[in-house]
């Protein structure tokens, strides 16, 4: 008897990628009607392909009703747009086309942090700020909250990629937290919630709608954006406090991919490990990525000995998808006090965590990846020839052994000290070739 073959999206050959199978048998089990029922998708071409059967695919994704063409994903080399399955199925039959995705949805996962990670002692007998250090913060927009703006403006720069709109702005509340663990000066509160590069110039880049969540063509979009405009603005450092489910190698991912594009231009990525502890195998993409720095959070007790300072249990744990060890290092990130949007999303569902009327104490990954981006800010400001490599490894070599894990704890001081340790090498060898 012949054996049965399963529905065209789940036989071998087909490069889509599991999510997009995934959600192409929920629509058949719920009775969708593929004919007018259109899926978000990324396509992704060969890099050999020719344009003119690159063209025929675009043409074929805009011909009826219901399939669109949304988008160009540079880093990528393909598009993104709105598919209906039976096309999505002469798709998967095209010898241009690479592999096709799923676009799916993409979410959001500091007094006594800067104490008990060394940034405090940093900035007081080394003077480092992040000065002249600009750091990207890809999430759901920044507020032109006064710790951001007084007494000069430090938001050099603003892209919405959700609205369109020209002004800052963030109409959730999570990115602005997120700039302040990084780069908040204290204004407001005489500089006792400030974050570790107070004086580091912020690009906000609004990829996340007002719940919070968007699509990964978006987020995709917003890297992309960075890096063309990484000279204009002097983006030095990426700040991810977002992910979605890996479901496959980062080699296929497009997030991860779109990342590591980021860092081989020279900008450091900082990635979250995600909110999915203390289960083993959570880490969510981008963070899942061997080559970019995935953070995970450490709960500092709310003192400032790091005695008894441990991981999260929240903090996603390991190993990846690809069984690879990550995250590769854990910042404060638990009870963190930081920017609020007056009247945001965030303030309506935890009043309970404002503090005053310019702070919010939040919690997760979140939190620790642009506290993480902050002091790479202050290494960066010590030794602007770092390489994100660099960075990554000093980082990595100084951090403060955790108990039961290879990922160690941010230990600013020695990290900042290695940095120009290595500054005077690069310049003493620089003099010897001249």
């Amino acid at each position: 008897m012949a054996k049965e073959q399963g529905a065209w999206f789940e036989q071998p050959g087909r490069f889509l990628d599991p999510g997009l199978v995934r959600e192409l048998k929920r629509l058949r089990e719920i009775g969708a009607d593929e004919e007018n029922e259109a899926v978000p998708v990324i396509v992704s071409f060969h890099r050999e392909a020719e344009d003119s059967k690159r063209e025929e695919v675009l043409n074929l994704c805009r011909d009826g009703s219901c399939n669109t063409v949304d988008g160009e994903l540079k880093l990528l080399g393909g598009f993104h747009g709105k598919v209906r399955p039976g096309t999505l199925r002469e798709l998967s039959e095209r010898e241009e086309v690479r592999r096709i995705y799923y676009d799916r949805e993409v979410r959001a996962f500091l007094d006594v942090a800067r104490k008990s990670s060394g940034v405090a002692d940093v900035q007081a007998q080394e003077g480092l700020t992040g000065k002249n250090v600009t750091i990207a913060v890809i999430d759901t927009g920044v507020y032109p909250h006064d710790d951001l703006m007084k007494p000069d403006s430090r938001i050099i720069a603003f892209a919405d990629l959700v609205n369109g709109r020209e002004e800052p702005y963030d109409d959730q509340g999570h990115g602005t937290h997120c700039a302040g663990d990084a780069a908040g000066n204290g204004y407001r509160s005489e500089g006792l919630y400030a974050g570790p590069a107070a004086e580091a110039n912020i690009v906000g880049v609004k990829v996340l709608d007002a719940n919070g969540s968007g699509q990964l063509s978006t987020v995709i979009k917003g890297v992309e954006w960075c890096v063309e405009n990484r000279e204009k603005y002097g983006i030095r450092i990426l700040s991810l406090s977002l992910g979605a489910p890996a479901y496959e190698s980062y080699r296929d991912d497009p997030l991860a991919q779109a990342a590591e594009v980021a860092w081989h231009h020279g900008i450091v990525v900082c990635a979250a490990a995600g909110n999915e502890g203390p289960y083993p195998g959570t880490i969510s993409t981008p963070g899942f990525d061997p080559v970019i720095i995935t953070v995970g959070a450490a709960d500092d007790r709310n003192t400032v000995d790091r005695a008894d300072d441990v991981k999260a249990p929240y903090s996603s744990r390991g190993p990846t998808i690809d069984l690879l060890v990550k995250p590769d290092v854990y910042a404060p990130g638990t009870h963190i006090i930081s920017l609020s949007v007056p009247g945001s999303p965030i303030e309506e569902q935890l009043p309970e965590n404002m503090v005053n009327e310019h702070y919010i104490s939040l919690s997760g990954t979140s939190m620790a990846t642009p506290f993480c981006a902050g002091v790479a800010a202050l290494l960066l400001e010590a030794n602007p020839r770092l390489s994100p490599n660099d960075v990554k490894a000093i980082l990595m070599h100084t951090a403060q052994e955790m108990e039961g894990d290879q990922a160690g704890y941010l230990d600013v001081r020695p990290a900042v000290s290695l940095a120009k340790e290595y500054r005077n090498v690069q310049e003493a060898t620089l003099g010897m070739k001249s």
